[in-house]
């Protein structure tokens, strides 16, 4: 699902993200990325979407090369692949549903195809009864909820999380945990960077580390490793 071979990324301003990464991440598995701020995290999940571009190496998702991608492809490689932020990254001005269902508009879904799916996405989140909800009018972990379910209406292949569990308190992120346990368990692929000790340790998945820009452990069930 996701291979990655002798993979580097050094930024224009001289910047060395990441320096002969090499993994391979199987479909229906759930993975964390952990290691200290700086040591190259953000740069490996943004290589996936191709929102960065490495300057050396291989990287394959879902088959298909990365690296040679043409840009008018780059939104066909992003349909198969929901992203989560800490941040949230909703529109204010539009209601729960209309914030899932713009995903799927502009792939140009049916209306029929589009209410089905985010009627469905909405309850497996636990926020059918808050459709016409306007984001403000939310809390933090069911803002995070409607990231999650606008990520997965497209029923992609891969979610990528960045820190999704980042301003949430302990109760709601394991709330959280539990929504992408269920995905996860539905077989989508699931890469989560997180700073989080406490849910590393308590869901036990394949944790990849990555220090200096170096993948320096890749663990079945491992736990964080560091000191949150």
């Amino acid at each position: 699902m996701i291979l990655m071979k002798d993979v580097h990324k050094t930024y224009a301003n001289g910047v060395v993200a990441l320096s002969g990464i090499n993994v391979d991440i199987k479909q229906g598995e759930f993975v964390y990325i952990v290691g200290p701020s700086g040591a190259g995290k953000s740069t490996f999940i943004r290589l996936m979407f191709r929102e960065v571009k490495p300057s050396n190496g291989t990287i394959r998702i879902n088959d298909i090369n990365v690296n040679d991608l043409k840009e008018r492809k780059v939104p066909y490689l992003r349909r198969n692949i929901g992203v989560v932020y800490q941040d949230f990254k909703l529109l204010p001005k539009l209601s729960v549903y209309e914030n899932v269902a713009f995903a799927l508009e502009v792939i140009e879904e049916s209306p029929a195809v589009i209410r089905k799916r985010v009627m469905e996405v909405l309850d497996l989140v636990g926020l059918k009864n808050k459709a016409r909800f306007l984001p403000d009018e939310l809390s933090g972990g069911e803002q995070q909820r409607v990231s999650i379910a606008r990520a997965i209406v497209n029923h992609p292949k891969i979610v990528i999380a960045d820190e999704p569990t980042g301003n949430l308190d302990p109760e709601t992120s394991r709330e959280i945990m539990k929504i992408f346990e269920e995905i996860n368990d539905r077989g989508t692929t699931i890469l989560m960077a997180t700073h989080s000790k406490e849910i590393v340790n308590t869901f036990r998945k394949r944790v990849i580390a990555i220090e200096d820009g170096l993948i320096v452990r890749d663990e079945h069930r491992g736990d964080y490793g560091y000191e949150s």
